[in-house]
């Protein structure tokens, strides 16, 4: 029988939870039955994993009661962009959910954050890993928000969570951390990816992620294919593990373990939970043992593998985070295959295998089929073991002396996973404490508490008398007490508080225990009572209208070098933007432009920090604000914070999709104006449009999308042997590189000052076609944005688009002529149906 350990009072540091992934009523169970302390789990609106079977509004007061009963949490993930024809459904969403008794919402959209807290000053939010927090001004925005917890990035190492830890106590703005410590790793910052937008209409800030990553792209480098042998998947990193790290989790002070996986089997649920939650009473326990056994290595590996590692926890190693070699799912390594006879292959083996056993042959192709199949006999020859198979289940002309051998699938450890949450009787037990009290002519009276605070005290029906031969000692109470079976229960502690030797019958003892289980039961499976506020509704939040007066519509450039911005600056442009890799050379494009603009106000320069900023990267704002330039383009949270009282444009990062977002933003942090996301498709784009001040807006009508951005450096991993930029020799600085997709298509890649990679989408895109609709509706502001043009190609373009302002050309014209996809933002719009092309 599974249980519940306490935590053990000489441990100085709180217990964090286990949060477990949901997917499905049985994954819900799975994760009860192997020690979850709480679950996250969408419904069919709104949440990041739509490809998930889910549950359904309906499902969520029989869910809520299943899980209170058994002393566990449960979240809602509303963890994807909101779009502004969408508020009013997911005002209603939001108050199903706050009645229904959830303990939480996990959100992305800062305007839902506003709405939740208008409907309801109580209802804890937790930020989040969308919202892109990587800082203590990360976690001060969430908790100005309203939030009560924050998830942090995935990219987040030990010492900057604790970092993080430290200043955010410094500030007063202490919020309890949340990670992630088990599953799948996206190789760009969650909230921040568009690659599935850019390449298939598929929004992963609406929970459509096509796994981009995960697919096979080769190398360009000035021009020529690197040949890199059997690495294929430079953007696919291993599987996080961090059970080894779980002491150093556990003293750097957060609150939460999340495990990823609602789109995981619940065999895979149960087995993942149960590993970390054993693990972690170890930790908690003191016990000898902190190292990882064998089988827990094993246990993970089957769950679910593309190799096993601490991903960033440990700090950045290019080397070892993507390997490579494959993107899906392996499971645990058997050995090469070093001879193939009579329909057998014998192989020297790293790994235990049985019949039964599923297998799979790694020729070093994952993209093509594979052979496989189920193991059918076992002969250990020394070292050595030949493996037979059904007969026809692999083809061998196809398997290879030097093949690797994968275990994909254990039948037996799967029946055992099944096995620990079938059945109705529950399998994991929480604690009751017991208090015991009673004298000679009075009544037995039991206090029982269980670890979320209840208390019940039941008395019995008939006062206690003398024992003469057996009387309530505290080994009898315990046993009576203690039989708690088919319960949610289990004894802790019983404190026997009788004064001298009495005695009631023991069916009296089995009743009041039967009835401090009935009464416990009753108070947990109560749903949570949340305000909620009948009389407010999301129209209160609306910015109100402002009289608009007639402006001729302006273009903004951004350029990525100098060569580009003098291209720019001799077309006339007003408004230039630079986004170089090495913010000191600002100095001299704000050089530069000043030189040009001695005779009049214009053109303004705007430079920009990077997309993330960690703790101890302000160095790179301050190299930034070093360039003395007009303004800033602002990212993220520490540049909110670091550029307050300067010139501020909001950038497309920041995600403002609809008006509740945006006047956030504009009114809290007096930024001049924001860039419309990328997720919105022209329709989605007008009704923002229509529901704020068309002039706080500029829309990017051309540019190459800004795909991944990533902590990992495909430089420093496949041009260098180094691990970091400590020893990488920078091949950055000194080299052109593209990744090629499947189809051909080549992707620009650049890094940033803080070492991260971006991949822009080889093809740029225009909204040249939806122009004249967005200038009809006051929008005033365009951008272009160029990554590696050359000057001739900037001067061009911007020639194209002036005429397209001025209606000397059509947006068909343009984008024809310049051979751009004609595409405004990267989204298909909820519906499916194509706004764009």
């Amino acid at each position: 029988m599974k249980s519940a350990d306490r935590q053990n009072p000489q441990s100085s540091f709180p217990r964090p939870d286990i949060l477990a992934p949901a997917g499905n009523w049985e994954c819900a169970k799975a994760a009860v039955e192997n020690g979850a302390d709480a679950i996250y789990f969408g419904l069919d609106k709104f949440n990041a994993r739509m490809r998930a079977q889910n549950f359904t509004e309906a499902d969520l007061p029989e869910l809520m009661a299943f899980l209170h009963l058994r002393g566990v949490k449960g979240y809602v993930t509303v963890n994807t962009l909101i779009f502004p024809q969408e508020l009013g459904e997911a005002q209603q969403y939001l108050r199903t959910i706050i009645a229904a008794g959830v303990d939480a919402v996990i959100v992305q959209d800062v305007g839902i954050c506003r709405l939740i807290r208008h409907l309801s000053p109580d209802f804890p939010i937790h930020a989040s890993t969308q919202m892109t927090i990587t800082s203590p001004a990360g976690v001060e925005f969430a908790k100005s928000l309203g939030c009560e917890l924050v998830v942090l990035a995935r990219e987040c190492s030990l010492a900057e969570i604790n970092k993080i830890q430290q200043q955010i106590a410094q500030r007063s703005a202490s919020l309890p951390l949340e990670v992630f410590v088990h599953g799948a790793l996206c190789v760009a910052y969650s909230g921040q990816c568009l690659t599935s937008e850019a390449l298939g209409g598929r929004s992963a800030n609406r929970g459509e992620c096509a796994q981009a990553c995960r697919m096979p792209y080769e190398l360009t480098v000035d021009g020529e294919i690197i040949d890199l042998g059997d690495r294929k998947y430079l953007l696919s990193p291993q599987d996080l593990a961090g059970l080894e790290i779980l002491p150093d989790l556990v003293k750097s002070g957060v609150t939460s373990l999340k495990i990823e996986g609602r789109l995981k089997a619940p065999e895979y649920v149960a087995n993942v939970t149960r590993v970390y939650r054993q693990a972690l009473d170890r930790v908690m326990g003191h016990s000898q043992r902190d190292y990882v056994s064998h089988q827990e290595r094993y246990d993970l590996e089957m769950a679910f593998s593309r190799g096993l590692y601490t991903g960033w926890f440990q700090g950045i190693n290019n080397q070892e985070l993507v390997h490579a070699r494959f993107g899906k799912k392996r499971g645990v390594y058997l050995g090469e295959v070093s001879r193939i006879h009579h329909e057998e292959v014998t192989i020297k083996l790293a790994a235990p295998v049985k019949p039964g056993d599923g297998v799979v042959f790694d020729c070093g192709h994952p993209e093509a089929k594979e052979e496989g199949g189920r193991v059918y006999g076992v002969v250990q020859k020394g070292k050595e073991a030949v493996l037979s198979f059904g007969q026809g289940n692999v083809n061998f002309r196809r398997v290879h002396v030097g093949d690797k051998l994968w275990k994909t699938s254990d039948p037996e450890l799967d029946k055992q996973l099944r096995q620990s949450f079938a059945g109705d009787n529950p399998q994991f037990q929480r604690p009751i404490d017991w208090e015991i009290h009673g004298e000679i002519g009075q009544m037995l009276v039991a206090i029982a508490r269980d670890e979320l605070g209840n208390i019940v005290q039941v008395e019995s029906a008939i006062s206690l008398v003398a024992a003469h031969t057996k009387p309530l000692d505290t080994e009898r109470l315990q046993e009576q007490f203690g039989r708690l079976g088919n319960t949610p229960f289990r004894l802790g502690t019983l404190t026997n508080h009788l004064n001298g030797a009495v005695m009631v019958p023991v069916s009296e003892l089995n009743r009041m225990r039967r009835e401090v289980v009935t009464q416990l039961e009753e108070l947990r499976s109560q749903p949570k009572r949340w305000q909620l506020r009948s009389h407010v509704s999301f129209p209160d939040l609306l910015p109100p209208p402002s009289p608009q007066s007639p402006q001729s519509p302006s273009l903004i450039v951004l350029v990525r070098n100098l060569k580009q911005l003098q291209a720019a600056l001799q077309t006339g442009v007003e408004t230039l933007y630079c986004e170089f890799e090495d913010p000191r050379t600002y100095k001299e494009a704000v050089q530069l432009v000043h030189e040009v603009r001695r005779e009049s106000a214009s053109p303004q320069i705007f430079v920009a920090p990077p997309r993330i900023t960690k703790p101890g990267e302000n160095w790179i704002l301050q190299q930034v604000r070093a360039a003395n330039a007009d303004g800033y383009l602002i990212r993220n949270y520490d540049q909110l914070e670091f550029f307050a009282g300067d010139i501020c444009i909001g950038d497309f990062s920041l995600n403002v999709a609809n008006p509740l977002t945006a006047d956030y933003f504009k009114q809290n942090f007096g930024l001049n104006r924001l860039t419309a996301s990328y997720d919105l498709n022209i329709n989605q784009l007008e009704n923002l449009l229509t529901s704020c001040p068309a002039q706080w807006f500029e829309v990017t009508i051309h540019q190459h999308i800004p795909m991944f951005h990533m902590e990992h450096c495909v430089f420093c991993a496949f041009l260098s042997e180094g691990t970091d930029y400590t020893n990488c020799g920078r091949p950055c600085e000194k080299h052109e590189v593209k990744l090629r997709d499947r189809v051909g298509s080549e992707h620009v890649l650049q890094a940033d000052a803080g070492c991260r990679n971006t991949v822009f989408n080889g093809t740029a895109q225009t909204g040249a076609e939806y122009v004249q609709r967005l200038i009809g509706l006051g929008l005033i502001h365009f951008r272009l944005e160029f990554v590696n043009e050359t000057p001739e190609q900037v001067t061009k373009t911007i020639q194209r688009y002036r005429q397209l302002l001025a209606g000397e050309i059509t947006g068909s014209q343009l984008w024809r002529e310049l051979k751009l996809q004609n595409q405004l933002g990267v989204t298909r719009g909820p519906l499916g149906v194509s706004a764009l092309r």
